[in-house]
């Protein structure tokens, strides 16, 4: 059963503390074919500055050592720490070097929403500021089912956990509680895997790089050298967080049997198959993905090349980021989405049933986009509220003097249209899509509560990036769920509606992690076009619970408690 409300004693702050060379990929994707022009109402508008979000995520490479620590970048949190109804965001700062031997982290930036596109510095008000370890992630959890989200915040060198006391401030607790990892996180998710009401924590680990193991790679000239590639270093087994009910964790990678030859960065936690039980997908860099199939006795069944899910069309290992789970044809089936490097296509996986995927970027229009991009954070999202889901992706270079694309890189924006077809509309979108970056991790969700999806870009070395959607105004029924018996945040139920009965049928999954290193607002998004009001809602709970309701009007955020049949 879940638990409420346990507080550790006050906690003492750890005292510790890419980017890839294209020699060792291999040419997959042709090169861009002709430009298809398509209809899009894409409105974004950069925010940051209007906002009062300044900040930005540094990666330390102004010290000339090459690392691959530098090419991961940060994400983005999305969590209303304050349970005022607006959404604040929390950003990893990254870290530098004091000398070619120490790295250190760099403080994060907590943004306060005040409603109306008014944010204030909350940082270290809110008692989040320490920064022992060079950062990349932030995971968003009620880990204590208390009602305020918590923040563990990935990195080299360790993890941090910020607990939320709920007012307004935070405690630092890793190590307290037993999350005391300390090698190389990408990125991590949290989600109840055992069914017993507590969120447990995914954590994925990257290579086994250190200030003495920063290999010379040469780059394009003589002379001139380059950050080596992921293919240069061993994996580091990731690990998997039980959370046992009173205040901590215990390891059980070893107990649940986690694959030990991953190289990860981007961690999803949600229902894949629809069968009450969470499931697990880690994006790998170079060797096959991850996909574990909870089996609802308490473990999980490596799936990964049975289910379709681990390799490209032509049955290779990719370099992959950024990972989301989304229904993009509506058959009620979730599919699997992959941001990968150049010259590979992301990779679509049409969930077919039974835990079987087929990778259909190439019928679906993704490849037409050609092959230059550096995919990294990407969310699904309705953006313009047609009912389907669409697809943004951030993207930028990895290494310092790329051969076949460039270093700066504008991000995709991937219209869902009839067939279906997906077209990129970014050059539509507004100023930020238009120009290239250093893009990293990505959030998505509802920063002014006019029930579209807005989004947030971290880079490296680059602001924050807060792009406001004004796509059109079709109308959008907005969810958020709260678990009673299934863990608070409800991570791993799913929702179905339909508009009307001749319409189809409409599923979003409450998820954990995804993207990359970053974490979405946790409310349901459902596109309605015009529609006043929704024909019919059935909410799955993770503890089994069924609900149902009819004729829901079209209004502001629609709060629903979890029943609960024993009270």
């Amino acid at each position: 059963m879940a638990f409420l409300g346990c507080t550790p004693d006050s906690p003492k702050a750890p005292a510790k503390q890419q980017t890839e060379s294209q020699n060792n990929r291999t040419p997959k994707v042709s090169e861009p074919g002709p430009v298809e022009t398509v209809p899009s109402i894409a409105a974004f508008s950069e925010m940051a500055d209007k906002a009062g979000i300044n900040f930005t995520y540094h990666n330390g490479e102004e010290s000339g050592y090459f690392a691959i620590l530098e090419s991961l970048g940060g994400g983005v949190g999305m969590i209303d720490y304050d349970n005022d109804g607006d959404v604040d965001l929390f950003v990893p700062g990254g870290g530098k070097y004091e000398s070619e031997k120490k790295v250190v982290g760099l403080s994060p930036g907590l943004f306060r929403n005040h409603g109306d596109w008014k944010f204030s510095a909350a940082t270290d008000a809110a008692g989040v500021a320490t920064a022992p370890w060079y950062s990349h992630g932030a995971s968003i959890t009620d880990f204590d089912n208390d009602g305020f989200g918590d923040v563990l915040v990935t990195g080299y060198g360790g993890l941090l956990f910020f607990q939320n006391h709920g007012d307004g401030t935070f405690v630092e607790i890793a190590h307290q509680v037993g999350l005391t990892d300390d090698q190389w996180s990408s990125s991590a998710a949290c989600g109840d895997v055992d069914g017993d009401g507590n969120p447990d924590f995914y954590v994925a680990h990257y290579v086994n790089w250190s200030p003495d193991n920063n290999p010379i790679c040469d780059g394009p000239e003589i002379g001139l050298r380059e950050v080596c590639p992921p293919r240069r270093f061993e994996p580091l087994p990731d690990i998997i967080y039980h959370n046992n009910g009173d205040c901590t964790f215990s390891d059980y990678s070893t107990k649940l049997q986690l694959r030990t030859d991953g190289k990860g960065l981007g961690v999803l936690m949600a229902d894949v198959d629809l069968d009450g039980h969470i499931d697990i997908y880690v994006a790998n860099d170079t060797v096959p993905n991850f996909l574990y199939r909870n089996t609802g006795d308490g473990n999980l069944e490596d799936a990964s090349t049975r289910s379709g899910t681990s390799l490209s069309d032509s049955g290779t290992p990719e370099g992959s980021m950024g990972v989301d789970v989304g229904d993009y044809n509506l058959d009620g089936r979730p599919d699997l989405w992959v941001s990968n490097f150049e010259r590979e296509s992301f990779s679509l996986y049409r969930n077919d049933g039974n835990f079987l995927f087929q990778h259909v970027s190439r019928s679906t229009g993704v490849t037409a986009v050609g092959g230059l991009a550096v995919g990294w954070g990407t969310v699904f999202l309705d953006f313009d509220r047609d009912g389907d889901e669409d697809v943004f992706v951030s993207n930028g270079h990895v290494i310092r003097y790329p051969k076949n694309a460039p270093l700066r890189q504008p991000p995709l924006l991937f219209q869902n249209d009839p067939g279906p077809r997906f077209h990129n509309v970014a050059p539509a979108g507004g100023d930020y899509m238009q120009t290239p970056h250093m893009g990293r991790g990505v959030a998505c969700g509802d920063l002014d509560n006019d029930g579209d999806q807005d989004l947030v870009v971290s880079c490296n070395n680059e602001p924050v990036a807060v792009l406001e959607n004004h796509s059109g105004t079709n109308h959008s029924l907005v969810i958020r769920l709260i678990g009673i018996r299934s863990n608070r945040d409800a991570v791993g139920a799913y929702v179905k509606i339909r508009v009307a009965a001749e319409q189809p049928e409409m599923i979003r999954l409450v998820k954990a992690g995804g993207s990359y290193a970053s974490a979405n607002d946790p409310r349901l998004f459902f596109g309605v076009g015009n529609a006043p009001s929704v024909a019919s809602v059935e909410i799955h709970w993770p503890s089994g619970v069924t609900q149902n309701l009819s004729d829901v009007d079209i209004q502001e955020t629609l709060v629903l408690r979890e029943p609960n049949p024993d009270r």
